[in-house]
């Protein structure tokens, strides 16, 4: 989901209304070199798996299937997804029964379910640098979803935006972050925009 920077005032580089009627060349000028900018970076989502059965009841943790309140919530993200008018190049998941029915939620209501796409490295003990450059494929102003576990994407989330993995954050079950700028140069940076729980997406609309 790309956002244009001249939509909104309290982006960088935007003029309030007062400027924009005083200086309408400069201003005209910022908002092209922010346009420019922020169609030319790739926006990349992270997305932690619904509400799941307790492993006393499934014994193997790849069988584990969301409960039906897993299965509601996740409905009702992707309708949010949905209003929001979000688009992914793809919708990339774990193989794990959780994340993987997450993500078949998101691609139904989006109308999407060609781009789901299994990255065994999405599993808890996939490793995060083939994450990060396997989305960074996907070309500059891409936008993609990835769907797994804790504590794996609190430490990718960290890895992208610091260098490391020493910042503190975790994601609810259904929570997502959105990471602009993101780009695969050595390694994996962005900037984090926001990390949102399902009852503060709920709250937006």
């Amino acid at each position: 989901m790309k956002m244009k920077y001249s939509d909104r005032e309290s982006e960088p580089g935007v003029f309030p209304n007062f400027w924009r009627k005083r200086v309408p060349a400069v201003f005209a000028m910022t908002s092209l070199i922010f346009i420019k900018q922020c169609l030319s970076c790739m926006d990349l989502f992270v997305l932690r798996h619904g509400k799941a059965g307790q492993s006393s009841e499934e014994p193997d943790d790849r069988k584990r299937a969301l409960t039906a309140d897993g299965k509601d919530e996740m409905r009702k993200i992707g309708k949010w997804m949905r209003q929001k008018k979000f688009d992914f190049e793809v919708i990339a998941t774990s193989p794990l029964a959780r994340a993987y029915e997450s993500a078949d939620i998101v691609a139904r209501s989006l109308a999407k379910k060609d781009r789901l796409a299994v990255w065994e490295e999405l599993a808890p003990v996939g490793d995060l640098d083939t994450i990060c450059y396997r989305a960074a494929q996907f070309g500059e102003d891409a936008a993609i979803l990835l769907t797994g576990h804790e504590p794996q994407l609190s430490t990718l989330i960290s890895r992208i935006i610091s260098g490391n993995d020493n910042v503190s954050l975790i994601l609810a079950k259904g929570g997502l972050a959105k990471i602009r700028n993101y780009s695969f140069n050595k390694r994996a940076s962005g900037d984090l925009q926001w990390l949102l729980t399902p009852k503060q997406m709920m709250e937006m609309e």
